[in-house]
Order: structure tokens, then C-alpha cells, then sequence
């Protein structure tokens, strides 16, 4: 009996579930709960129903992990956006991105090879010489 025990445990606490489609927020109580006039309202709508479109069209390319962790900063207090969910979202594929190909030529690195030998570097101050 005492052996399922840790079965039953890690089952009750599973991390949230991901499903394969964008999830349903009330984009109406969460512009509500942000207080303001009606144009602060409206701009609100707007901005969450953009989110949610980009949610829905780009939905497949993040990885579970990222939309798990996304979904727990998104929803807080049972208030949830869809802009805060898909700027998570970006910030962790390009964290991943990233950390795919540190030596990315397209980033910008503040020492990086121009040529075989050759490295440049920042400004640099020797004394008496002025920058490299």
C-alpha cells in the first residue's frame, strides 16, 4: 500500500497541462481589473486580441516546457493575458535561441574574431596610447 504512495503524490502534483491549442482567457475582466477610461479599455481589448491572433498562429512552435512555464507567469491570481503569455513566450524561444548558438555572427558581442589572429574589441584605455 505505502509503496504507490509516491505514485499518487507526483500525480497530484503535475505541473500545469498543456493542450495543442491557445487557452481561453477573459481578455474583458482582465482589461476590467486594469482599470481606466473606456479608451484605456478599448487599447486593452485591442492589444489582447492581437496577442491572442499570434498566440493562435504561432501556438505550435513553442515547446511545452516554455508554454507551461509561460501559462504559470500569464494567469496570476486568477486574472490571465494573453500579451503577458506571448511576451513570455518570445523571451523563451529567444532565450533558446540563443543558447543554441552562443557565437551567433548576427549577435552582438563586444569581442568577436574579424580575422584568423585578429580579434576586435571595445575601447579599450592603455595608458599613454589612448583606445584600441
Amino acid at each position: 500500500m505505502l509503496l504507490h504512495l509516491p505514485i499518487v503524490i507526483m500525480a497530484t502534483l503535475s505541473p500545469l497541462s498543456v493542450s495543442d491549442s491557445v487557452p481561453k482567457f477573459d481578455i474583458v475582466r482582465e482589461c476590467r481589473f486594469e482599470g481606466g477610461s473606456t479608451v484605456e479599455f478599448d487599447r486593452c481589448s485591442q492589444d489582447e486580441a492581437a496577442a491572442l491572433e499570434q498566440l493562435k498562429a504561432n501556438w505550435a512552435q513553442f515547446t511545452g516546457v516554455d508554454k507551461s512555464t509561460c501559462l504559470s507567469v500569464a494567469v496570476v491570481a486568477d486574472f490571465a493575458s494573453y500579451v503577458e503569455l506571448l511576451t513570455c513566450l518570445e523571451m523563451a524561444g529567444e532565450a533558446n535561441n540563443t543558447n543554441k548558438n552562443p557565437r551567433d555572427p548576427k549577435r552582438t558581442d563586444p569581442m568577436r574574431s574579424v580575422a584568423a589572429g585578429l580579434t576586435v574589441g571595445v575601447g579599450e584605455q592603455i595608458p599613454g596610447r589612448g583606445s584600441r
